[in-house]
């Protein structure tokens, strides 16, 4: 076992993802429940979260030991995320709005499309989130519960470790990859950044004086990707409804979201090798916060 583990007593690997398993797999089921019984923007954000992470300790149990329903889960849960995506754009936009609305009146009649928008979503996903939780999904998580249940193998904890080391090794490949002039590279890294992110949070517990301030510290970082996202299909979004009716005025719309995007791409710049304090580069290096003692 790695010296960087906890001992067995404090904390037993299996145990922990059998709990994160049974924790998440609950959650999800009141979440949805939830959304069916008070459909609200509230709702719908909350069983987005529950779907997302689940999805997180099956990607996790998947990296250990790849499996076919494991995969299929993967699957099923990236699916039902799939479907949140127009409404988490929309919504994101019209809070964007509401801020600079007065600013830029000439996005009145935008804001009032998004709005159409958004009530037309929350339409069809209603009718989508009846059928969520299929049974073959509730099959697949029993079978995963039983299995962890059955026991794991000596090497369970370093497996743990070397699926996180591996995902890790993906995200700073791809940040050795980036360039600030394509923003598409930026994105590349923060989709692995989440999987890392997501592992980090179920395990961390398992790990010496771990600092759990590091939580909210990769949550920020992400975010300073997803501000860049954001700006790109706001503008993207906001040029194809150009396309299509008059903006008066346009210019100064343009001009303020090119600003806004020149500086999510700064911020990012300035602490994109945050990176680097999150986790070991190799398997045979101590962790950053270990190098501080």
């Amino acid at each position: 076992m790695t010296t960087t583990l906890m001992a067995a007593e404090k904390q037993d690997a299996g145990q922990l993802l059998l709990e994160a398993l049974e924790k998440r797999w609950k959650s999800y089921r009141v979440e949805l429940k939830r959304c069916r019984a008070e459909f609200s923007n509230e709702a719908v954000h909350d069983l987005r979260v529950a779907v997302r992470r689940l999805l997180a300790v099956i990607e996790l149990l998947n990296a250990i030991s790849p499996r076919p329903r494991l995969q299929k889960l993967t699957r099923a849960l990236k699916d039902q995320l799939d479907e949140f995506d127009d409404l988490r754009d929309t919504q994101v936009m019209l809070a964007e709005l509401s801020e600079v609305v007065q600013e830029l009146p000439q996005l009145h009649d935008f804001q009032k499309h998004l709005q159409f928008i958004e009530a037309k979503i929350l339409r069809n996903l209603r009718k989508k989130i009846k059928g969520m939780e299929s049974s073959e999904i509730s099959k697949r998580i029993l079978k995963t519960h039983e299995a962890l249940e059955a026991g794991t193998n000596d090497d369970f904890e370093s497996q743990i470790v070397q699926a996180v080391d591996d995902v890790y090794l993906s995200t700073r490949q791809r940040l050795d990859w980036v360039n600030l002039t394509r923003s598409v590279t930026i994105h590349r890294v923060r989709i692995v950044f989440k999987s890392f992110r997501y592992m980090v949070e179920i395990i961390h517990p398992l790990l010496d004086d771990y600092p759990t301030e590091n939580l909210k510290r990769m949550n920020d970082y992400q975010a300073l990707m997803g501000e860049i996202q954001d700006a790109e299909v706001f503008a993207q979004t906001l040029a194809d409804y150009s396309e299509h009716t008059s903006l008066l005025d346009h210019q100064p719309v343009r001009n303020y979201y090119e600003r806004r995007h020149a500086e999510a791409i700064s911020a990012y710049a300035e602490a994109m090798n945050q990176i680097h304090t999150f986790w070991r580069s190799t398997p045979e290096e101590p962790f950053p916060w270990e190098k501080t003692k």
